[in-house]
């Protein structure tokens, strides 16, 4: 009995260290993955075919941006797609981190929060930076959220973000995407 007990112990032994070895891996690819420059990252610029609906975009090209002492690291969603899908089924997103909505030319521009389970402010950009209109946004509302005025960017950062910050319409955000501000002589 005993050398049947030492081979079911040794199988038993064998089977965690093939266990372990496969979660080493695992984790290593996916440490090594996170680990690569952020350009290696943006060469994916669309969602791949076959992801899952509900697959939420991790993976857009990125811009930094800052207004007054505050940076922003922001998602660039540029095309009809990324902009579709925008920050959709994210469960989470760090406090200085969002995602600018970028539109081929100065339109009224409309939200909603269909599939989208953080709550969120927009902020609709003029061609210059400057914020034209903040709006609150509710997880999962169906209801339209619009700029005051056509712009060509929106930038959705988590719920109070801008206020906490004191930020408000009139204020001209940084960034290489924006043109310079007209200033009168």
């Amino acid at each position: 009995m005993p050398a049947a007990r030492h081979a079911a112990s040794a199988h038993h032994a064998a089977g965690q260290y093939h266990a372990v070895l496969a979660w080493s891996a695992a984790l290593t690819f996916v440490l090594g993955a996170a680990c690569l420059p952020n350009h290696v990252w943006a060469q994916r610029s669309e969602p791949p075919a076959s992801a899952p609906a509900g697959t939420p975009q991790m993976d857009l090209p990125r811009l930094d941006m800052s207004v007054h002492m505050h940076r922003i690291h922001a998602q660039v969603a540029a095309t009809p797609r990324q902009r579709e899908v925008g920050l959709m089924f994210r469960q989470q997103m760090p406090e200085y981190e969002g995602m600018l909505f970028v539109f081929e030319q100065p339109a009224t521009q409309c939200f909603w929060m269909k599939n989208t389970f953080l709550p969120l402010t927009a902020a609709f950009i003029a061609d210059d930076g400057r914020i034209t209109n903040l709006v609150d946004m509710t997880p999962f509302s169906s209801d339209s959220h619009c700029s005051s005025e056509p712009v060509r960017y929106v930038l959705e950062m988590n719920r109070g973000w801008f206020e906490k910050r004191k930020i408000t319409a009139g204020t001209h955000l940084r960034s290489t995407i924006f043109s310079a501000p007209t200033r009168p002589d």
